[in-house]
């Protein structure tokens, strides 16, 4: 198996919004980390804070954007595209695949679960660099995000097992 179809964020173009709400962050590559919610914004600034995470992205879909995306069987049996919410690094060579979620619908499980496979797949495909899929979902972030101080913390109570 190999892996095809790599890149690096540093080679993301520039994307142009507007009237977006957004947060700066040192740790993003970009200048500033647009959010398709409130809750991803939270989440960037918990990833923003968190003294463990020296990298992060927002995983910005279209022109212009990171477009990182696994194909997965949604539920009516087609072949789509997930597109992950955040790209975290904590290490040069340790790399989480994270998704956030409000609501959950019928094909989110199946786009987590592939998440996983892909991590998994990906892992076995090379030794270079270690994949791990994080999956929070709004009602558990509420409840417990009083507990967490780093992003350790995230990994131990959302990792996708």
């Amino acid at each position: 198996m190999s892996v095809k179809g790599y890149g690096s964020l540093k080679n993301a173009k520039p994307k142009v919004v507007e009237n977006q709400p957004y947060l700066l962050s040192e740790k993003c590559i970009f200048n500033k980390v647009i959010g398709d919610n409130a809750f991803e914004l939270d989440m960037a600034a918990m990833l923003h804070r968190c003294p463990d995470v020296t990298a992060f992205a927002k995983n910005i879909m279209g022109q212009g954007g990171v477009n990182f995306n696994i194909e997965y069987q949604n539920e009516k049996g087609n072949i789509s595209q997930y597109f992950p919410d955040f790209l975290v690094k904590t290490s040069p060579t340790t790399f989480f695949i994270l998704e956030t979620k409000g609501r959950e619908d019928l094909n989110d499980l199946r786009k987590i679960k592939r998440l996983a496979t892909w991590c998994e797949d990906v892992n076995i495909a090379q030794s270079d660099y270690t994949y791990t899929p994080i999956y929070v979902k709004q009602e558990d972030w509420d409840e417990k995000r009083k507990d967490i101080k780093n992003f350790s913390d995230i990994c131990k109570i959302f990792e996708v097992r």
